[in-house]
């Protein structure tokens, strides 16, 4: 899961990244404040990469998602990018626990068929 999750998070630091060069053309947004913004997000997006696995990184990885989209109020296609990152997510924590749940049926399998099984 950690993987797949990381890969995603990693394709979002580089989307909000690029969504605040766009919101940046916005002259009704302050700068400092658009890039505050991103930055934060970005950091987050990067520290999220290392906590999938600790209580609490799946659900602050879904606040992020939520986040993703509601920045679609200040750069349209960002509802359209979050909603496809949302799918992303959901997808990495699903598919992601089921190969986990996979590998560790097949290393206990391993295991309990010795070192003389093969």
């Amino acid at each position: 899961m950690r993987t797949l999750c990381a890969s995603t998070l990693i394709g979002e630091f580089f989307v909000i990244g690029f969504a605040g060069l766009v919101a940046m053309k916005d002259d009704s947004l302050a700068m400092s404040t658009v890039w505050t913004v991103c930055v934060i997000a970005m950091v987050l997006s990067v520290l999220l990469c290392g906590m999938i696995t600790r209580p609490g990184g799946v659900q602050l990885g879904w606040a992020l998602q939520i986040a993703l989209i509601a920045s679609g109020f200040f750069v349209p296609s960002m509802f359209f990018l979050g909603a496809v990152f949302a799918v992303l997510w959901w997808a990495s924590v699903h598919y992601g626990r089921r190969i986990d749940a996979i590998k560790a049926s097949w290393a206990a399998h391993q295991g309990s068929a010795g070192p003389d099984a093969a």
